[in-house]
């Protein structure tokens, strides 16, 4: 079985440390971060960029010798309301003291100096639908290629109601064949509303090589290294995630699965 779902090691500080070398690929990193009121993280950027969402609660941030002050807004991240988040290059640093608790996540990817340390939102960022029936999903783009805000990652949350599919039809993005496709790895960090509940995500390839159904539960995280990846989200529970992706270039191309792409096509005749 192919290690595609992560849990979180306990409840406070650093409860995520996903980095290329344990993920067995070669663009992707990501690091959450949960503290209470008064802690404190610091990291060195390295030869990686990094953007910091502050998924939920408040922070002083510094980053790159720059005071940025408190950042955060929302207390629930199922608020929905705009992320505050922050690029910080390579060659960098960055510190953060809770304010309030606040869940602090860290993606990053291969940096190549081309941009300054920025804020990323919570202007800018518009709640947005996608999709439709029970395949409607909302959500905020942070960091997405349309902005040329980083050099290799795209981040983006996604708001998946209760009894809807999201990432679908199922679609995959793990060949390097611009403009047809791009070669992107991804991370899901995962939250349910209520906490207690749970999601599905079924990682896959066309082949059948890889084809594995994983209950996620709220703090967890999941990786997609190649194939398609669908989530649903049961009746009674609110899916949220925070998506990751990097690769060689940073456009986002992807097919959906044959057999499925037939949805795509009824729901968007004009495609």
């Amino acid at each position: 079985m192919a290690d595609l779902l992560r849990k979180p090691r306990g409840t406070n500080g650093k409860v995520h440390d996903i980095t290329p070398a344990n993920a067995g690929w070669g663009y992707v990193g990501f690091g959450l971060y949960r503290l209470t009121a008064g802690q404190s993280a610091a990291e060195a950027t390295g030869e990686r960029e990094a953007i910091l969402v502050l998924v939920e609660g408040k922070a002083r941030i510094t980053a790159g010798g720059q005071d940025m002050g408190e950042m955060g807004e929302r207390m629930d991240v199922f608020e929905k309301t705009p992320p505050h988040c922050l690029y910080v290059p390579d060659g960098s640093d960055w510190s953060a003291v809770a304010t309030t608790d606040c869940t602090l996540a860290i993606c990053t990817a291969p940096g190549k100096g081309n941009h300054p340390v920025r804020r990323l939102g919570p202007e800018g960022i518009t709640l947005t639908q996608r999709g439709t029936g029970a395949n409607t999903r909302f959500i905020n783009n942070i960091a997405m290629e349309a902005l040329d805000v980083a050099d290799s990652l795209l981040v983006t949350e996604v708001f998946t109601p209760q009894g809807n599919w999201s990432s679908y039809p199922s679609h995959r993005h793990d060949e390097d064949d611009f403009p047809r496709m791009t070669y992107l790895e991804e991370t899901y960090y995962m939250r349910t509303n209520p906490a207690q509940g749970f999601a599905i995500q079924r990682v896959y390839t066309e082949d059948g090589a890889l084809d594995e159904t994983m209950s996620v539960k709220n703090h967890d995280v999941t990786l997609v290294p190649k194939g398609h990846h669908p989530c649903g989200a049961p009746y009674g529970y609110e899916l949220y995630y925070l998506n990751v992706m990097a690769g060689p270039r940073r456009n986002w191309r992807f097919q959906n699965d044959p057999d499925h792409d037939w949805i795509y096509r009824r729901d968007n005749p004009q495609a």
